[in-house]
């Protein structure tokens, strides 16, 4: 997605060779044209697998979840990082999650009610750099018996071993962009091109 590229090049902000903050689009602010393509994408690149349900972790995957669960025509559900009061823990499934970005683990839980054994469900998100996210929410979707059909990424950090862990998983990946490095303060994307 070239438009996406621009925006990382134009917006995006390098903090370390493994960190890359897209706050003005993507994890504070929010471009909703940008995520209304980005959700078109993802129902191209998804449109023969029968989707009955789009899972994220909130909060940063939810809105190009959301405009992804759009295009398909299916519900959006998002898992939540903290449990709330309205969730009794036997209506529940839970999985522990590694944040690479936060330094931290978070259960992330979503309710029974919501994931069933014959659900096709496509995961999105925005970030996939170690793969915990994915691997976290993958493994919600398998306590129920549901299918997991693929895992887009709205941003891949290659140079990081997540697909490598997805895909060794038996999973398919599609991610919008690939970023193969940050070093020297530059971007350069899979496909080979350095940019500025």
């Amino acid at each position: 997605m070239e438009r996406l590229k621009q925006k990382i090049l134009n917006e995006g902000c390098i903090l370390s060779e493994n960190v890359l903050k897209v706050d003005s689009f993507l994890n504070h602010q929010v471009d909703p044209f940008l995520m209304k393509e980005i959700g078109e994408e993802f129902a191209k690149r998804f449109k023969n697998q029968e989707i009955t349900k789009v899972l994220t972790l909130e909060s940063s995957g939810i809105a190009p979840a959301l405009m992804t669960s759009l295009m398909l025509k299916v519900p959006l559900i998002f898992a939540k990082k903290k449990n709330p009061l309205t969730l009794k823990e036997q209506d529940v499934i839970t999985a522990e999650v590694y944040s690479y970005t936060k330094q931290e683990t978070n259960t992330i839980a979503v309710s029974r009610e919501f994931l069933k054994e014959n659900d096709q469900v496509l995961i999105i998100d925005d970030f996939l750099a170690n793969g915990e996210a994915a691997l976290g929410l993958i493994r919600l979707i398998e306590q129920t018996g549901a299918k997991v059909v693929g895992i887009g990424i709205v941003i891949e950090k290659s140079f990081q071993i997540g697909r490598e862990k997805i895909e060794k998983a038996g999973y398919r990946v599609e991610s919008l962009v690939r970023i193969q490095s940050m070093k020297n303060n530059q971007i350069q994307f899979f496909a080979k091109e350095v940019l500025q």
